[in-house]
């Protein structure tokens, strides 16, 4: 018995969509000749931090430490301690970006702070792919009836959908601009950066007996 006839075709599909997270990181840094005193320091000013991120409300979703460092510096040559110098990394993940100028602008003239962001992402699991990848799949199945069609048949089963890969919106850093003159209840200008998804399936299915007659 002869096989079906079959088609294989690839569907893709693509999607600006607005981010619905922005990063920020803050590098708070401490510098003197006592190890208790650049710990102390550390401490002081990572509680300022905390309480100025207090005022964020629920605009924060999280706030994570990623890493605290106490470190000797060392005289060229020897071993003597001539300083000590530490820092402690935060993560700061928003969802509210209204007050986002603001805070930017707060943490940008905090001592000793480093201050990195915003970067635009999606949320891991956003609905946004799985609209996305819904859309490849009726991109495949629409270019199979075409195919069917061209040789006078009509797709009769789905035999395989395969995933080649969904792109997900990417990390975007875009710096906001600061006018030094402004008022501080201005803050940063910030524009979202839109987040580009993308997914590409290929799917099987077979068709009816083509009818090839008269091509």
């Amino acid at each position: 018995m002869a096989e079906q006839p079959m088609i294989v075709v690839r569907g893709e599909a693509f999607r600006e969509v607005p981010p619905e997270q922005a990063l920020l990181t803050v590098t708070l840094s401490a510098r003197d000749r006592e190890r208790e005193a650049v710990v102390s320091r550390l401490l002081e000013r990572s509680g300022e931090l905390h309480e100025l991120l207090a005022e964020a409300g629920d605009a924060i979703e999280r706030r994570e430490t990623g890493g605290v460092r106490v470190l000797p510096e060392l005289k060229r040559g020897s071993e003597r301690v001539v300083a000590y110098t530490g820092s402690i990394v935060t993560t700061v993940t928003l969802t509210d970006f209204e007050p986002l100028g603001q805070l930017l602008l707060r943490l940008a003239r905090l001592e000793h702070a480093a201050v990195s962001g915003p970067w635009w992402q999606l949320r891991q699991g956003s609905r946004a792919g799985a609209e996305v990848r819904a859309e490849a799949i009726t991109d495949a199945l629409a270019r199979a009836r075409e195919y069917a069609a061209a040789v006078g048949a009509r797709v009769d089963r789905l035999v395989e959908i395969a995933d080649e890969g969904a792109g997900g919106g990417q990390p975007m850093m875009r710096m906001a601009a600061f006018d030094a003159g402004g008022a501080e209840s201005a803050g940063f200008d910030v524009d979202p950066q839109p987040q580009t998804v993308s997914a590409s399936v290929t799917v099987r299915v077979t068709i009816t007996e083509p009818d090839l007659a008269g091509r």
